[in-house]
C-alpha cells in the first residue's frame, strides 16, 4: 500500500512561511527554514545566493505588511511531489509593494517540514 503524502503537515509549513513574511517574524521564519538552507535570484545573468541567517536578519529589520494594514496577499500556485517527504511548493506572495513567485524546496524531516531551498524572482511591483 503505497504512504498517504503528508499534504497537510505540508500547507501548514507553507502557511508559517507566508506568516513570517506578512508579519516579518524570524521565530517562524527560522523553524520553517533548514538552519543550512540558501535562497538563490539571478539577476541581469548574475546569480545572487545567500543564506538563511542572512536572510532572517532582512527580514527581522523590514516594516511587516501587518503593520501597514495590508491585507494578505499569498497564494500556492503548484505542489509538485518527489516522494512523501519531499516536495516543491511553487507560491505567490505579495509584500508591500513587490510581488515574488517562489520556489520553495521542502523535506519532511526530524523537525517537521521545513524548506532546505528557496529561488524566488520580483514578479512585478504594484503601484
Amino acid at each position: 500500500m503505497k504512504k498517504a503524502q503528508p499534504l497537510a503537515g505540508l500547507l501548514d509549513a507553507v502557511q508559517t512561511y507566508f506568516d513570517a513574511l506578512y508579519y516579518c517574524d524570524t521565530e517562524k521564519l527560522n523553524k520553517v527554514f533548514h538552519h543550512t538552507a540558501s535562497l538563490f535570484d539571478v539577476d541581469e545573468g548574475k546569480i545572487f545566493t545567500e543564506p538563511i541567517a542572512s536572510f532572517s536578519d532582512d527580514v527581522g529589520s523590514r516594516v511587516s505588511p501587518a503593520s501597514k494594514g495590508q491585507e494578505p496577499e499569498a497564494e500556492i500556485l503548484m505542489i509538485d511531489w518527489l516522494s512523501s517527504d519531499c516536495a516543491t511548493v511553487k507560491i505567490r506572495i505579495r509584500a508591500h509593494q513587490n510581488v515574488f513567485v517562489d520556489h520553495l524546496g521542502f523535506v519532511n524531516g526530524e523537525e517537521g517540514w521545513q524548506i532546505v531551498s528557496k529561488i524566488w524572482h520580483l514578479e512585478k511591483v504594484v503601484e
